[in-house]
């Protein structure tokens, strides 16, 4: 029985549908001449700064003046703003790793702002050794509190767009003084399609 044409067909034109619709999905390098540039904050942008901050914090020698070495590092409010959902953990993760391994800081995640800490199971253990045992050495304040904030500023002219963003971080001791304060700024520029701001 010799079966329609149509039928005979099904099978390889489903394959190349198929196939046509299949993704090439590999790895790049973060922040590499392959990685994708948008006019929206990205992996990119954060790397950068967090690269830049951490060299500057480290050469200003203000993690040095904390009586006990490695100083004691809080984090407090990193305001995003910018118009887009982002992490702020994506720059400050970045950082906080850098210095542990420097050696110059560790990062508390039991003291945190409006005393909500970052690991809550820490905290417990912390209270619970200072509450049971007599000899417990009571928690250790943090020497240094790090601030900041991600500001973003959009800019037209004709067809190209322009957005700019600044990275803003101050490194307060505990007596409430600035020792520290940078910032880094970076710009974007796009030919504005058919639809968008």
């Amino acid at each position: 029985m010799k079966l329609p044409l149509t039928v005979v067909m099904l099978p390889a034109v489903a394959s190349l549908f198929f196939a046509g619709c299949s993704t090439h999905t590999r790895y790049v390098e973060t922040g590499g001449p392959r990685t994708l540039v948008t006019t929206d904050i990205n992996i990119q942008d954060f790397s950068y700064a967090a690269e830049e901050m951490i060299n500057s914090l480290l050469a200003s020698g203000a993690l040095d003046t904390a009586p006990i070495q490695p100083a004691m590092l809080a984090i407090s409010r990193i305001t995003n703003n910018t118009t887009q959902q982002i992490d702020t953990d994506l720059l400050i993760k970045k950082i906080r790793v850098a210095l542990n391994i420097s050696g110059k800081a560790l990062t508390t995640t039991t003291i945190g702002l409006g005393g909500i800490a970052e690991d809550p199971l820490a905290q417990g253990i912390q209270q619970e050794k200072e509450f049971y045992s007599d000899k417990a050495e009571p928690q250790r304040m943090p020497d240094f509190s790090l601030s900041g904030k991600i500001i973003e500023k959009r800019e037209r002219q004709n067809d190209i767009r322009q957005v700019s963003y600044t990275f803003q971080l101050s490194l307060t001791n505990n007596a409430g003084l600035a020792v520290w304060e940078d910032e880094k700024e970076l710009s974007k520029q796009s030919k504005k399609g058919v639809i968008g701001w």
